[in-house]
């Protein structure tokens, strides 16, 4: 296994007073003499090509192009305005099959070529063979223009622009990720794609929640601030992980886990290798092309006069924050500020619907953007005056995590309430469109969430609701305990015959509110210093899956209108990663696999439909004997195939991770070096309070078994989510 050596994290962590002197560099600076994003001359084409898309052909026309090599462009399509979408279609169609007949030919080896095969021939490089023709006779693609889009995310990005590259570079990072919302959104807050990314750094839902807020009230991924500031902890997290700019930029498309499976196949870090060599079935056009498109936006962002002569920039918002110290209706608010409630509620993108429409309050301790006149000492005597509102209450019907296959209209009639309500309460448009996972609020039978009897404002977040593959939990012999949900510390201590305090002080907690599903709670004094080479969490019984998932690319785009509704981005497929572990599930050489955190010879018995010791006796490993994180264990695949298998395992981590991240969210990083007589398990489960699979995420190649004093650990630090303080109308 390539080693990632931990000097970038030491820059990260703004160690060395040099990249700080880097950082100083004006916002908008030169992008062909970047020290972070390379632009090696073999890719120039390929930036070339998508500095034509971006600024000079619109979303009324488009490129014939040959997907792999993108200097090869057999035509620029433009259409009518007023063309219909059917004929539109058919026009790219039948181009299409005209180049695919030209490059039959010249796979042929025809001499007879016509005037225009002979056009077409030259576009290629000088003694292209035979066998290249025939295969690019078959991938003839079309790539929609983006000029207009461009121009206009430009005027857009004068708002937020030097406020994001101020972000990243106080964390540390490079200030010329500012442009990525070229390629993500247009700068679009308010962005949804087909596939359920959103805001301006189109987050899936899954990513998101690892740093954002996202329930029934509140998604923060449609803030420009907070979804900034999640942006670049992800990107920090990709860049610890791999080490290199141009794979961390990558990742934040394909995902840290499928580069580092790319920079360990090809034994390189090189983005030139790895474009022109990598190949996965989940690495498609969109991945293969994220770095060159955002190259180019950082070339046209730098000197937009240059590329759209006269545009003028937006310019930065100046809006000020208003910290609630109490949950309120958005009626009431709106009262108070004496403002226009569209107004409020464009500078307040991420309150949903449920809130404006009073199905839930805006949350207590929430920072409401307003613009910078108002006087917010005025305001907060206004609000602090009259009846106080009823204190958090709950929600009388709960929530309800969405199952594959499930539609809303079955979630509806399974509580007895209607579509309509249950989709208001969501902020659920049309089609109603719902992910395995997601969260629903459900509410009492026959209307809107009801204020029910008030509670004492506490700062638990409420259980997390288990995905059909939670893990079971409770006692793991005499003297540990696994956190179920819906556990307390009071509970737990009172059922063991301890205090809180005994109990917090066995387990080194300072927030007796911050427990866990899966955490592992020491009863008593000897059980703390357990191994952290073992997996954590018992046998869970997994939901058949025959296949994983299937992974397609994006549709390509034929016009604007298609282009809205696939999403945002200015490459099809473009978005966030839907995961942001960046860990290895895959079977690997003479059916093997890479231990990972929270698993267990028993997950993999119950994964291949095998007995655990068999595989014991497979692995020559003795009985009570764990499996080591980080080692090869082999595998049996008489039962099972390797893809199903794969399957399982992905699910147990993704609803592991989910049920975690329902809770808590990550809110930045720290450094920490090992001293002698330190565990790690210790660590992390009672001075940091995370799970080994997080830690192990954000240090993926150190052997966590056998750590030496002075090697340094990445820290995740994470926080409640607060969803408790969002109490409905």
């Amino acid at each position: 296994m390539k080693t990632v050596h931990r000097l970038p994290v030491l820059l990260l962590l703004g160690s060395l007073a040099m990249l700080a002197v880097a950082m100083v560099a004006p916002a908008h600076a030169s992008a062909k003499h970047s020290e972070h994003f390379v632009r090696p001359a073999e890719l120039e084409p390929d930036i070339a090509f998508w500095r034509r898309v971006y600024t000079e052909v619109t979303t009324e026309g488009g490129l014939l192009h040959d997907p792999e090599d993108l200097s090869v462009v057999y035509e620029v399509l433009r259409f009518p305005s007023d063309i219909s979408p059917k004929t539109r279609s058919k026009q790219i169609e039948d181009a299409k099959k005209k180049y695919s007949r030209i490059l039959e030919r010249l796979a042929s080896g025809a001499e007879d070529l016509s005037a225009e095969e002979q056009r077409v021939h030259h576009l290629w490089p000088k003694g292209t063979r035979r066998a290249r023709f025939e295969q690019a006779s078959e991938s003839v693609r079309f790539q929609l223009g983006q000029a207009d889009r461009f121009r206009e995310g430009l005027v857009r990005s004068g708002a937020w622009h030097d406020h994001i590259a101020d972000t990243f570079q106080k964390m540390g990072l490079p200030r010329e990720l500012a442009a990525l919302p070229h390629v993500e959104s247009s700068f679009n807050t308010y962005a949804y794609s087909k596939v359920g990314a959103a805001g301006m750094w189109q987050f899936m839902r899954s990513t998101g929640r690892r740093f954002l807020r996202i329930d029934a009230a509140v998604d923060e991924r449609l803030d420009p601030y907070r979804s900034t500031q999640a942006a670049a902890r992800f990107l920090e997290q990709n860049y610890i992980i791999l080490g290199s700019w141009p794979l961390a930029l990558t990742a934040y498309n394909h995902g840290p886990g499928g580069m580092k499976r790319a920079q360990e196949q090809l034994g390189t870090s090189d983005i030139t290798t790895i474009v022109r060599k990598y190949n996965s079935r989940t690495f498609g056009f969109a991945s293969r092309n994220f770095y060159l498109a955002f190259l180019a936006a950082l070339e046209i962002d730098s000197d937009p006069q240059k590329f759209f002569p006269g545009i003028r920039r937006n310019p930065p918002d100046n809006s000020r924050i208003l910290l609630l110290p109490n949950s309120l209706p958005a009626s009431r608010l709106v009262a108070a500020l004496d403002m226009d409630r569209e107004e409020l509620r464009r500078l307040n993108p991420a309150l949903l619907n449920s809130v404006w429409k009073g199905a839930r309050h805006v949350p207590r301790g929430y920072e409401v953007r307003v613009p910078s006149h108002i006087d917010l000492t005025s305001v907060m005597a206004k609000l602090s005056t009259g009846a106080p509102e009823p204190a958090e209450v709950a929600l009388a019907g709960g929530q309800h995590r969405v199952s594959r296959g499930e539609t809303l209209s079955q979630i509806a009639s399974e509580y007895g309430v209607s579509m309509s309500v249950l989709a208001d309460l969501n902020d659920l448009d049309r089609p109603y469109r719902l992910s395995v996972g997601q969260v629903l609020a459900i509410p009492e039978k026959g209307g809107r969430p009801a204020a029910v009897v008030a509670q004492t404002p506490k700062e638990t977040p409420p259980p997390a609701p288990a995905a059909k593959t939670t893990p079971p939990t409770g006692v793991v012999g005499a003297e540990r305990y696994v956190v179920r949900r819906g556990d307390t510390l009071g509970k737990i201590a009172k059922k063991y015959g301890l205090t809180e305090d005994q109990l917090m002080e066995l387990n080194n907690i300072r927030n007796r509110q911050f427990i866990y599903e899966g955490q592992v709670l020491a009863l008593a004094a000897s059980a703390r210093a357990k191994p952290p080479v073992e997996a954590e969490v018992p046998v869970a019984t997994v939901a058949a899956v025959s296949e994983p998932p299937s992974e397609t690319e994006a549709v390509e785009p034929e016009s604007e209108r298609e282009a809205e509704e696939i999403g945002p981005a200015l490459v099809p497929g473009t978005q966030a990663a839907a995961s942001a572990d960046p860990s290895d599930y895959s079977v690997q050489d003479k059916n093997t696999i890479i231990v990972q955190a929270a698993e267990t010879l028993g997950h993999y018995a119950e994964w291949l439909d095998v007995r655990a010791s068999q595989l014991r006796q497979l692995n020559r490993i003795s009985y009570g004997t764990p499996v080591v994180i980080g080692r090869k264990v082999k595998l049996d695949f008489s039962k099972v195939t390797p893809d199903q298998f794969e399957a399982r395992r992905v699910e147990y981590h993704r609803a592991l991770q989910e049920a975690f991240f329902t809770q808590f969210r990550i809110e930045g990083t720290s450094e920490h070096v090992i001293k002698r007589g330190e565990s790690v398990w210790v660590l992390a489960q009672q001075r940091y309070n995370i799970p080994i699979w997080l830690l192990r995420q954000y240090n993926p190649d150190l052997d966590l078994g056998s750590l030496q004093p002075g090697a340094r650990l990445v820290i995740p630090l994470v926080t409640a989510t607060g969803a408790s303080s969002e109490p409905s109308a």
